[in-house]
């Protein structure tokens, strides 16, 4: 795996993701592990590296309101209170355009993060960079011992050193109203 230091590591980073590759990178909330989300087999290799349950599905990074209206339905109420909360920390449990059921999307509120998403204009399925079951973090070192000797690994980690003390974001369901929170 190669690691990055984050100040000259946008380009490469959008090249590994138009390249289908798996990155770890720097999140408002904890390290995450990111890829082009209409990319099968990149999505694929996400669930294998953290060996997370096919049932489980992951959120959806978007850049702004408009990018979220391709994947899901939202109405002006909607609308209203995702104007409150993003950029943020807050996962949106949403009505699914494209799939049966529903989605979740964010628009994080970090810089590197939403340039990124704004390049490369399409959304990006994002989960905590950790195995399942284990804990998020915001430590690069420890992110990268998670993965270090095992045979599925992300393929660029972007270093933004140790982040800001935090938790995994928000998620509240806005299929319901008023929204229900599913995660504090």
């Amino acid at each position: 795996m190669k690691i990055l230091k984050i100040k000259k590591s946008l380009n490469e980073a959008i090249i590994s993701i138009k390249n289908g590759q798996v990155l770890i990178c720097p999140t408002d909330t904890v390290y995450g592990l990111i890829c082009d989300a209409g990319n099968k087999k990149a999505v694929e290799k996400i669930y294998q590296i953290k060996q997370r349950p096919k049932n489980k599905l992951m959120p959806i990074f978007v850049s702004d309101i408009k990018m979220a209206k391709k994947l899901a339905e939202i109405n002006k109420k909607q609308e209203g209170f995702l104007k409150k909360v993003w950029p943020g920390t807050v996962t949106a449990i949403l009505k699914s355009k494209n799939v049966k059921g529903t989605i979740g999307v964010r628009i994080p509120n970090y810089k590197w993060l939403l340039g990124l998403a704004e390049q490369l204009n399409q959304p990006l399925a994002e989960t905590s960079a950790n195995i399942s079951g284990e804990p998020a973090t915001t430590k690069i070192k420890e992110v990268l011992k998670y993965f270090k000797g095992r045979e599925y690994h992300p393929d660029l980690a972007i270093d933004a050193g140790n982040l800001k003390k935090s938790r995994p974001s928000k998620v509240i369901d806005l299929t319901v109203w008023p929204p229900k929170i599913l995660r504090e």
